[in-house]
């Protein structure tokens, strides 16, 4: 590729699971533009578990150890340079669109953004009494800062995150799409390209199934356990104690949750794809940062995995003037984005890999850092973990033991079995030396960094 796009244009369905695109068997249901005018990835793996590791590894083209931004350290390294730096630099406005304030200035990832629009600033709230109450309840943050800053809330002086809190309860998509738009009309009318980032958060946790919070049960003893464990789930109550609140026929309804947020969002995100597409000179590309746990390898939530159901994502490509679909099946890791955005805008001939060109050369990582739920999280999921791919085996090291896993497409990958103490998957797979030197340098450079950060949070 070579014509530099005029815009540049990046979607992120926050938390949004790959089998949640796929659910029920029906592929890609919802989005006919996106589909047959984009190379789609099969095999995409996100470098993080959460948002704030995930995007970090797409906005640098590095692994959460490499850029510093995990559950444990927080902020994205100040000497990094960031896509959208790069993208200002090379002539771009840069713009971020946001209903998630992890994505801002919190952990640092609205460096190198010209404009940062927050949704919680500007749309309309439609259960004002309501979502407060329901933010408060489901998120532990959000209760301690009004509980030990009551001066501050009186005055409406809380943090972002309280804000956003605000509109967790409500579908944004609509605003944030046609706030998007008009925003790269604006300043291409001024004779400025625009490179723009949009993260939304209709399949992320509530999972929103209506245009504002509803539970998905009918009759009233099921709604009240839906409430019960949509609570638990969110506050990560099962990291601080052995009772397991969420049972798993109601972390089956949450995962169902997801698959109809979806369905309800897909058409209105390709509808802005196709918007932003369709007749324009325009690079758009359109993922998810990372996936949800529900109940796959024992794990709910974002935090601290490094399965498929957290790590494996969609992912689509569309170039300037692209009318025919692709496929890619290699497997690829998300950080590469970085790379691919920067190769195909022009902005660099050499840096990074480029994911429609080069999909061989990607190496899926994962990581995940164990999250401090208020000092409390029990012993048993203190522990980092660090996962590579190799054929139809994930290979992951926890606890300075390494461990295994089959996957398969189509099926939920299998319980992880250790193994041998004499067993180092690095050197005992069948790789080209490169790509074993490639995994040895992260491998060991993720050890280090991950002694640190547990003996700093053990202090």
């Amino acid at each position: 590729m070579t014509d530099k796009p005029e815009n540049i244009v990046f979607v992120v369905a926050d938390s949004l699971r790959y089998d949640s695109v796929m659910a029920d068997a029906r592929e890609h249901q919802g989005i006919p533009y996106i589909q047959e005018h984009g190379t789609g990835f099969r095999q995409a793996r996100s470098a993080g578990s959460w948002t704030l590791p995930a995007t970090s590894s797409m906005f640098t083209g590095l692994l959460p150890h490499e850029h510093g931004a995990t559950t444990q350290t927080r902020m994205i390294g100040e000497s990094l340079p960031t896509l959208a730096e790069k993208m200002r630099d090379a002539g771009y406005r840069t713009v971020q669109v946001t209903a998630n304030p992890v994505t801002t200035h919190i952990f640092g990832l609205d460096r190198g953004f010209d404009r940062v629009e927050r949704i919680w600033k500007t749309a309309n709230r439609r259960h004002r009494a309501l979502d407060t109450i329901l933010a408060l309840a489901t998120k532990a943050r959000v209760r301690r800062k009004l509980f030990t800053d009551t001066e501050d809330f009186v005055m409406g002086q809380m943090s972002d995150d309280v804000e956003a809190a605000r509109v967790w309860m409500q579908s944004n998509a609509d605003e944030q799409f046609e706030q998007s738009a008009n925003i790269v009309e604006e300043y291409n009318r001024q004779g400025h390209p625009v490179f723009i980032f949009v993260n939304l958060m209709e399949t992320h946790f509530p999972y929103h199934i209506d245009e504002t919070f509803k539970t998905s049960q009918e009759h009233f003893i099921e709604k009240l356990r839906e409430l019960y464990s949509l609570f638990h789930y969110a506050n990560q109550t099962r990291l601080v104690s052995e009772k397991e609140y969420v049972s798993p026929d109601m972390l089956e309804v949450l995962r169902r949750r997801q698959q109809e947020a979806w369905r309800r969002f897909a058409p209105k995100a390709d509808t802005f794809v196709r918007r932003m597409h369709e007749d324009q000179d325009n690079l758009v590309i359109f993922c998810s940062d990372h996936g949800d746990n529900h109940g796959e390898q024992g794990w709910q939530y974002h935090f601290s995995n490094v399965t498929d159901a957290g790590n494996r994502v969609p992912l689509w490509i569309l170039d300037p003037g692209q009318d025919e679909p692709g496929t890619i099946e290699d497997r690829i890791s998300m950080r590469d984005l970085y790379g691919t955005i920067l190769r195909r805008s022009g902005v660099s001939d050499d840096e990074g890999i480029d994911l429609v060109d080069e999909p061989e050369r990607s190496e899926p990582m994962l990581e995940s850092y164990w999250y401090n739920r208020d000092g409390k999280t029990l012993n048993k999921y203190r522990f980092n973990q660090f996962a590579f791919l190799d054929d139809d085996t994930k290979y992951i090291r926890r606890n300075d033991k390494w461990l295994s896993s089959r996957i398969a497409n189509g099926h939920p990958e299998t319980t992880f079995q250790t193994l041998p103490d004499d067993v180092d998957p690095i050197e005992e797979i069948d790789v080209p030396g490169e790509r074993r030197k490639a995994l040895r340098h992260q491998y060991d450079h993720y050890e280090t960094f991950s002694r640190n950060v547990l003996e700093m949070n053990s202090l």
